[in-house]
């Protein structure tokens, strides 16, 4: 019995911060040429527009967790006060995209809900957001809860695949899938190329999806799941890691990675179009993580895409930045709101720390209902002339 993704709902926090106003308060606080300049080149090639962020205290010299030293330079919250931001304001925004994922999708109710699976890595917090989305939406508190914890920008998809499991095996379940990262509350001030490439593309953002094996609302468009495969890319360890540091998470992000991932991506996605029978040519839409422009780059010349392939993985890379894992499912949710065919085989792929490629193949079903009304933000930060 297959697994369906009935509805994909996304949710940011509040504040927004214009590409410029970013480079220009990075610029600020450092105090060496070459850095500065480094600083604007990166940041003129992110592809990135706008980002969001939980932190309110980029736009004033005298905020809570970061601010302005004497010496103009930026302090270095430990990482146990960035964690307390976290627990705060990840619970706020997993308990909102709760409430609309489930007021967005009428077909299931809060009762319905039996599986919680949560994905993050840039927190930690017991009882976490998994424990308030029971609580605060009033979901059965016999409905069991899941943390894909620390997996990075790939996480969405061990999350779905578990969901698609509970549902194989119990046609009974219904999951609801969330990823939400806090990317921008691990900011760290550096010179170091790796660091400010780091800087110039994280961003905050949560996703949430319902599965089941129910049949879909034939209404709204829907995914269902053909198949989901798991690669590392060889000699690859060092290039892209993720760990805990004394003043907050350390990224390790080498320059190398489009490269690497260009160079193998073919390979890594023989496993799943072979698991599903499927050649590079049977794949209508490709909802590709954009985990950079460089990276999407590489993909569309390897895998000699057409060129609108991946305009849809831009303009979440242009509207919202690299959020982490609930990334590539903005890309999904956009092709749901703009599907003009009936059918189409989506083909969706991840990287993440080790470097690890997760692929899914999904078969989009159904034209997509016109939107009416999106969200604005609520803040919106641009540089002072």
């Amino acid at each position: 019995m297959p697994a369906y993704i009935h509805h994909i709902s996304t949710e940011t926090p509040e504040f927004i911060y214009t590409n410029e106003f970013s480079r220009e308060r990075m610029k600020n606080w450092v105090s060496e040429p070459r850095a500065k300049r480094m600083i604007e080149m990166i940041y003129e090639r992110t592809g990135i527009e706008t980002r969001y962020s939980a932190c309110g205290d980029f736009m004033k010299d005298d905020g809570e967790l970061f601010h302005t030293l004497p010496d103009g330079t930026m302090n270095s919250p430990s990482t146990g006060q960035r964690n307390t931001l976290y627990a705060k304001a990840a619970r706020e925004l997993a308990v909102k995209l709760a409430q609309k994922t489930l007021a967005e999708c009428p077909q299931f109710a809060k009762s319905d809900i039996t599986h919680v699976v949560f994905a993050s890595c840039t927190g930690f917090a017991n009882p976490g957001p998994d424990y308030h989305i029971i609580r605060e939406v009033g979901l059965n508190e016999n409905v069991e809860r899941y943390t894909v914890g620390f997996m990075g920008c790939y996480a969405a998809f061990p999350a779905l695949r578990m969901a698609a499991q509970f549902c194989e095996a119990n046609p009974q379940a219904v999951v609801l899938v969330m990823c939400l990262e806090l990317c921008s509350l691990h900011l760290q001030v550096s010179g170091k190329p790796e660091s400010i490439v780091a800087n110039s593309l994280f961003a905050d953002g949560a996703a949430a999806a319902i599965v089941s094996a129910r049949e879909p609302a034939h209404d709204r468009p829907y995914y269902r799941v053909q198949g989901f495969q798991s690669a590392l890319v060889p000699s690859s360890e060092a290039h892209m890691a993720w760990d805990i540091g004394d003043h907050g998470f350390n990224m390790v992000l080498s320059a190398y990675v489009p490269e690497l991932i260009g160079s193998n991506i073919r390979e890594m996605l023989g496993g799943i179009l072979d698991k599903c029978g499927l050649a590079l040519g049977d794949i209508d839409e490709w909802a590709v993580h954009p985990g950079g422009r460089a990276i999407l780059e590489q993909i569309e010349e390897q895998l000699a895409l057409p060129a609108a392939a991946l305009d849809m993985a831009r303009s979440v890379l242009r509207d919202y930045g690299n959020m982490s894992s609930p990334t590539v499912m903005f890309v999904l949710k956009g092709f749901l709101e703009e599907a003009e065919t009936e059918r189409a085989t989506t083909c969706a792929i991840a990287f993440g720390p080790g470097l690890t490629v997760e692929t899914a193949v999904l078969e989009r079903c159904g034209a997509a209902i016109p939107t009416t009304q999106k969200a604005q933000p609520a803040v919106l930060v641009q540089v002072e002339a």
